[in-house]
C-alpha cells in the first residue's frame, strides 16, 4: 500500500470511531420504600425513562428507554445528542425522580435511579378531595382559556 491509501485507510477507521461514540445513557432503576430500603418481589420493568435534551431543536429532544426486568436501561445507538439532559423515570404510587446531565459528543454517563414509595396517607386522591383546588393535581400544567366569543 503506497502512504496515500495508507492515510486514507486510518481516516475512514476514524471516521468510523467517531460515529461509534456517541452520548449514551445507562443505568439501573429500583424501587425502594420510605426508609429507602429495597422492595423485594416488585419488578421495575416496563418503567419508561425519559431521556429530553433541553438544548436540542424540537426533532432531536426527545428519547426514551424502557427499563428490562433486572432494572437495566440503556439509550439507543445514536439516539442522544450532545446538550443538557433531563432525565426522568416515574411510575404510579412512586416518587418521581429527575436528574439534569450534561453530555458531550461522547459521554457516556451511568445512573443508578430509586423510585421511592410514596406513602398511602400521603397520595393525592381527587376522589377524597374536599374543595375544586385539591382536585388539581399538577397545578403547574393548568392550562384553561376562556370560551370563544
Amino acid at each position: 500500500m503506497n502512504s496515500k491509501t495508507s492515510l486514507l485507510f486510518v481516516l475512514a477507521i476514524f471516521v468510523l470511531l467517531l460515529t461509534a461514540c456517541s452520548p449514551r445513557i445507562y443505568g439501573t432503576l429500583q424501587f425502594v420504600d420510605a426508609d429507602m430500603i429495597p422492595i423485594v418481589g416488585e419488578s421495575p420493568e416496563g418503567v419508561v425513562v425519559n431521556m429530553i435534551n433541553t438544548t436540542a431543536s424540537l426533532e432531536k429532544a426527545s428519547h426514551s428507554a424502557i427499563v428490562d426486568k433486572d432494572g437495566k436501561f440503556e439509550s439507543g445507538k445514536k439516539a442522544l445528542t450532545k446538550g443538557t439532559h433531563k432525565v426522568e423515570a416515574s411510575r404510579i404510587g412512586y416518587a418521581t425522580v429527575t436528574r439534569t446531565l450534561e453530555m458531550g459528543y461522547f459521554t457516556h454517563q451511568e445512573l443508578h435511579l430509586t423510585l421511592q414509595k410514596i406513602q398511602e396517607g400521603k397520595r393525592k386522591s381527587i376522589g377524597g378531595a374536599k374543595s375544586d383546588e385539591d382536585k388539581i393535581i399538577n397545578p403547574g400544567e393548568v392550562n384553561i382559556q376562556p370560551p370563544m366569543m
